[in-house]
Parts: C-alpha cells; sequence; structure tokens
C-alpha cells in the first residue's frame, strides 16, 4: 500500500501545495480501491509515508469527508466511506443530465477542428488500451475524454459539476473496468459520441452519451454481488430491495423478519 501511496505522490505536480497534492493523493487512493471501503486510515501513519505534519493530513480528511468519501468518527479514528448505492445512482444522473447537455451543444454548434483531433487522438490512445488491458491509463483517458468535451464547448462550469459528483460514482467505474465492463465497449461508446458530434447529429449525439453513462446500471449490481463488502448494503432508494435482495428475495423477507 505504501509503494502505490508513495507512486500517486510523485504523479502529483510539484507546483501544487502540500495540502493539495494529499488531498489528489488520497483521493485517487480511495477511487482507486489503494486504500479500500471501511478501512480504518491513521493520521500518524499517513503523515510519515509522505514524509508531512499532521495538519495537512487532518485537512485533507475533512476535505474528503465533504466529498463523502471519509467519515470522520469522534474519538474512534477515520474510515474510508463503503460505497453508496445511492450516492453513485444520484451522482449518475446529474451526470447524465449535464453532459447529454454538453455533447446536445456540441452537435448543434459544431467543435474546432482542434478539439475533434483532440478527442480522435484521445480515441487511438485509448484503443491501445485494450490489448494489454491497461486499466489505470484508460482511466486517466477516459477522464480525459469527458473534460475535453466540456472545455471543447466551452462549459468549465458544466465540467466543475461533473467533478464534484464524480466521488462515488468514480470508484464504481473504476471498479468495472477490469471486472464488469469490457475496455473496447467503452472505446466504442466513445467514438459513437464523436461520430455522431461530427455528423451534426443532435439526438443521436444525446443517444449516445445516455447510453455510456448508463453503463454503470447494467455493472453495479454484478459488482455488488462479487464486492459485497465495498458496498454499505442499503439499497438505492428507499423502500428499494438491494441488488442482493433482488437477485434472492428470500434475503429481503429474511430481513424484514
Amino acid at each position: 500500500m505504501h509503494t502505490r501511496l508513495k507512486s500517486l505522490w510523485q504523479e502529483t505536480h510539484d507546483g501544487e501545495s502540500v495540502r493539495q497534492r494529499l488531498f489528489h493523493v488520497l483521493r485517487q487512493s480511495i477511487i482507486q480501491m489503494v486504500l479500500a471501503p471501511g478501512q480504518a486510515l491513521s493520521e500518524k501513519e499517513l503523515a510519515d509515508t509522505f514524509s508531512v505534519s499532521r495538519q495537512p493530513v487532518r485537512e485533507a480528511f475533512i476535505r474528503l469527508s465533504e466529498a463523502g468519501l471519509v467519515e470522520v468518527k469522534p474519538q474512534r479514528g477515520t474510515y474510508v466511506v463503503k460505497i453508496s448505492q445511492r450516492a453513485v445512482l444520484e451522482a449518475r444522473f446529474v451526470r447524465e443530465a449535464v453532459e447529454v447537455a454538453v455533447v446536445r451543444l456540441a452537435a448543434d454548434k459544431g467543435l474546432d477542428p482542434a478539439v475533434l483531433t483532440d478527442l480522435h487522438d484521445l480515441l487511438a490512445r485509448q484503443r491501445r488500451c485494450i490489448e494489454p488491458n491497461d486499466n489505470d491509463r484508460f482511466y486517466r483517458l477516459d477522464e480525459a475524454f469527458h473534460r475535453t468535451l466540456s472545455l471543447g464547448v466551452e462549459q468549465h462550469a458544466a465540467w466543475k459539476v461533473i467533478e464534484e459528483v464524480r466521488a462515488q460514482l468514480d470508484r464504481v467505474r473504476y471498479l468495472s473496468v477490469p471486472h464488469s465492463t469490457p475496455l473496447e465497449r467503452l472505446v466504442s461508446q466513445h467514438a459513437s459520441i464523436v461520430a455522431a458530434i461530427e455528423a451534426r447529429d443532435t439526438q443521436q449525439a444525446e443517444e449516445a452519451m445516455s447510453l455510456h453513462l448508463r453503463e454503470i446500471l447494467v455493472s453495479m449490481p454484478d459488482l455488488v454481488r462479487r464486492f459485497p463488502a465495498m458496498f454499505d448494503g442499503k439499497a438505492a432508494f428507499e423502500g428499494q430491495a438491494t441488488f442482493e435482495e433482488q437477485e434472492n428475495p428470500a434475503l429481503k423477507q429474511e430481513t424484514i423478519q
């Protein structure tokens, strides 16, 4: 774990403050499951790992708590929050609303040729991740793809909103890439989005983005069954059965009794 944390630290920018670098490293560590759901976090241990004081670690914990990634329990400690199905679906709902609007604008008005070149370059680089199954690299290129779309239509606030709602969603997206969703399928969906924008087909662009962002609805039930310890066990919405209960109704009856 310590080796991976230090590796992520080296990937941050030296120009950032220690507080900012530490927040980014811990956030990525939680998303990438280096720090597992339910794991206890030690201020002292993390401060020693990064050779920093405990104050920036404490401040990073506060920011991570606000992002819904850790829970600070007074007199007990700080723990990585388990993945909330409800938070994931709410984040996906917001993200779809924003990104469908982004591609609608892109298809309506068209994208600058330089932006389209960047998107095609990202697609080519993503395809090179398929055969070696380079999930880490694909994850970074996937983020760059969606960021390029938002910034390509000069919707900086839209990208900021997407970043703010991604916390829980990103953990499932990262978990789903190696275990449920083939990279080839995700790259193909990206290519369909770009093709629709280039054809100035607004409806097709919207449908392609919606399909892409609903992929998580397909993968999450399987992930909950595969990795139950990583999820909080609560249904996505009040009164709704959990994915496990939907698969096995007897579980729901046992819970009621």
